[in-house]
């Protein structure tokens, strides 16, 4: 669904209705006297996609995890360096 260009003016005072045309899917370009400066477009929805697991696989609670890694680290002090950073 593609829309028609909008002025600045026309997008300040009806911003709702294209908000809700865009996540219908359409593409607003907005213009600045007649001159395109803008495109509204929708998001693409991530391509991360949650599915069943094939037939015949084992379930999640026969799964065989790893045993833990036996690191010497202590958490807190990597969290607390991290933050000062910032």
């Amino acid at each position: 669904m593609v829309m028609k260009p909008v002025g600045i003016a026309e997008l300040k005072s009806r911003l709702s209705e294209y908000v809700r045309a865009v996540r219908d899917g359409a593409t607003v370009t907005v213009l600045d006297r007649n001159t395109p400066v803008a495109k509204i477009v929708p998001i693409q929805p991530p391509g991360l996609r949650v599915r069943k697991p094939a037939p015949g696989s084992l379930p999640l609670k026969r799964l065989l995890l790893p045993p833990p890694l036996d690191l010497k680290l202590d958490v807190m002090e990597l969290l607390s360096e991290e933050r000062q950073d910032r």
